[in-house]
């Protein structure tokens, strides 16, 4: 599409170009100096064809130097024009052929994104047709139009770069949707196997004791109770949980551990990588405790994503000497 519309302005450019010059060459009065006529169109010529044809490495923005060369080429032309006839023959309409032309650089300076180039040129040939041909006279004779196309371009040169701009924020946005939605689909398909595996193990534990009405055996008990931690575990922090996770939290509960599991988001915002190396570093924590209360959380914190927390079974909260383990696991390695 840039690619089109490009196209489009530069042939528009150079369209124009071409009718300037072709009508300067079409003297109705002989100039007293031919040759500096001559000169002053292959002057614009060459100056117009480099600032519309001339690629630059930085895109659409011609280099600061070539917009030098314009504002130098735009006071140079006026008086070589003017020089080379008699001041009745100034005002002749072969005569006046570089107020439009120098309309027409100052409008591709500010395209190639030389806003101050392009308006010095129109500065530049508003002073030379005012001292050549007097005010009134340069304004009726085209200065207008050639300040009112520069206005125009200014104005469609903010507004396309406000469009760009903006059009760039909504992609980025609709990227960023995109993505979060994508991730609340893995995590909700993940919480749905999750949970699917714990009614699986739960299920006939369940069914057993709603069949005998609660009464249970010493092992159907111990079946029920895992089963019950399981679940809980699943629902309360499936993100800190792996086979080796829950086969440690498994053991801990077999010896007569209490095992409670909080996640409050700790894990969120990391790569998938770095998760897995907390859960197995989880893991062989939870395998080489041995105190009768464990509490794993992994809250939202800048530094810490899981704290493990090992406390005796008969060890009051308050009582700070009952802390047999402390573990924490950084977020970043």
């Amino acid at each position: 599409m840039n690619r089109s519309v490009r196209s489009v302005a530069t042939a528009l450019a150079v369209g124009f170009a071409v009718y300037f010059a072709a009508r300067a060459v079409w003297w109705i009065v002989q100039p007293t100096v031919p040759l500096l006529m001559v000169a002053a169109i292959l002057l614009y010529l060459i100056v117009m064809m480099a600032t519309v044809l001339v690629e630059a490495p930085g895109g659409m923005q011609m280099p600061l130097w070539w917009g030098v060369v314009a504002v130098v080429a735009s006071a140079a032309i006026p008086p070589m024009v003017s020089a080379s006839l008699l001041p009745i023959h100034r005002t002749a309409p072969f005569a006046t052929w570089y107020i439009g032309a120098l309309g027409l650089l100052a409008v591709v300076c500010i395209v190639r994104r030389r806003a101050i180039a392009g308006w010095l040129v129109l500065l530049v040939l508003t002073t030379s047709s005012t001292v050549y041909l007097g005010v009134l006279v340069a304004l009726e004779l085209g200065l207008v139009g050639s300040i009112m196309w520069t206005i125009v371009a200014q104005l469609l040169v903010v507004f396309w770069d406000r469009a760009v701009r903006d059009t760039e924020h909504l992609a980025d946005i609709q990227q960023a949707v995109s993505a979060w939605h994508a991730t609340q689909l893995v995590r909700q398909r993940e919480r749905r196997v999750r949970v699917q595996y714990a009614l699986g193990t739960a299920g006939p534990v369940l069914t057993r004791t709603v069949a005998s009405h609660g009464h249970l055996t010493e092992e159907e008990r111990l079946e029920a109770r895992l089963a019950e931690g399981r679940l809980r575990d699943e629902l309360r922090g499936a993100s800190l949980l792996n086979d080796a996770v829950r086969d440690a939290i498994q053991h801990a509960r077999l010896r007569g551990a209490a095992v409670t599991v909080f996640d409050e988001g700790g894990l969120e915002e990391l790569d998938e990588q770095r998760r897995a190396e907390i859960r197995d570093e989880l893991a062989d924590v939870l395998a080489r405790a041995d105190t009768g209360r464990l509490i794993i959380r992994a809250a939202r914190d800048s530094k810490t994503a899981v704290t493990v927390v090992g406390r005796s079974s008969a060890g009051d909260s308050s009582d700070e000497d009952s802390v047999g383990l402390w573990h924490e696991i950084p977020r970043e390695r």
